[in-house]
């Protein structure tokens, strides 16, 4: 079975652009572009993993990362964000976030930490 994905981003650019990395990687990836999305596809899908941006309108990263947490704690979660605001990663790694990539990313660094989370994942 295929790992899965969910790719969260207001930016439909952002998600078009990790969506087809991370199918061409082999993995099944879904989409949602705001947090209402990501939690609706969450119930749906039980991704393995989820790359969360940190602002969106309305419910933000955080919040869904705290929902995603009470769902099922064992969906790592993964931060991407345009904003350096230090206190906001701090909130997110205190509530479980494995990792966070400063807008623009690398797309290979974040391949790399995708991969990396999913193995750990796997050999449990």
């Amino acid at each position: 079975m295929k790992p899965k994905i969910l790719i969260v981003d207001d930016q439909f650019g952002i998600r078009m652009l990790l969506n087809e990395v991370f199918k061409k990687e082999g993995y099944e990836t879904f989409q949602a572009a705001n947090g209402p999305q990501a939690i609706e596809m969450v119930q749906q899908q039980r991704p393995d993993l989820a790359i969360l941006d940190m602002k969106m309108p309305g419910m933000d990263g955080l919040e869904v990362l705290k929902w995603i947490n009470e769902y099922d704690a064992t969906i790592k979660v993964i931060f991407m964000t345009a904003f350096g605001e230090l206190e906001l990663l701090e909130e997110a790694k205190s509530l479980g976030a494995v990792r966070h990539f400063a807008k623009p990313f690398d797309i290979d660094e974040i391949k790399a930490a995708v991969k990396n989370e999913l193995s750990i994942n796997s050999e449990k």
